[in-house]
């Protein structure tokens, strides 16, 4: 089955959970292969174009995000575009390493190859204490329970 556009729900569904498992890798320059060479991103207030940037970005995002683990959930698509809701939690190694977690939303745009042509993000940091973490040692992220109940 393609993961390439146009989608169905079966294969955004897919798309999600693979870009979820290629992030919590950390390998900026694995991963800038998944957009497109003039990929053009809004990630918070950081404006970039091209996987040479995305590398850059990914390198300088993990040398602060220490123990980072992601998890992504299908918001909506279309033919070729996917909305994604995410959490994740890192320490900040630029803030004594205390624990965060970024609860944000993503839209994304893919060319006819399956590669990501365009990424916006918008995510919101919050510190959490050791207990509140979700994503702990040897659990997997797509088992937690996400609820209000966690917000």
């Amino acid at each position: 089955m393609s993961l390439n556009p146009p989608f169905t729900a079966d294969t955004a569904q897919q798309k999600v959970k693979k870009a979820q498992d290629l992030w919590n890798t950390q390998d900026p320059k694995t991963i800038a292969k998944a957009y497109t060479p003039d990929s053009i991103w809004r990630n918070r207030s950081t404006f970039l174009s091209g996987t040479q940037a995305i590398e850059e970005f990914l390198t300088k995002k993990w040398n602060k995000e220490k123990n980072y683990r992601l998890r992504k959930e299908l918001f909506a698509f279309t033919d070729n575009k996917i909305a994604v809701q995410f959490w994740y939690e890192y320490q900040d190694a630029e803030d004594g390493m205390k624990w965060k977690r970024c609860y944000g939303l993503e839209d994304w745009t893919f060319a006819e190859d399956g590669r990501m042509r365009k990424r916006q993000m918008s995510g919101n940091d919050v510190g959490i204490s050791e207990t509140e973490r979700w994503y702990t040692e040897g659990n997997d992220v797509n088992d937690v329970e996400i609820s209000e109940a966690h917000w």
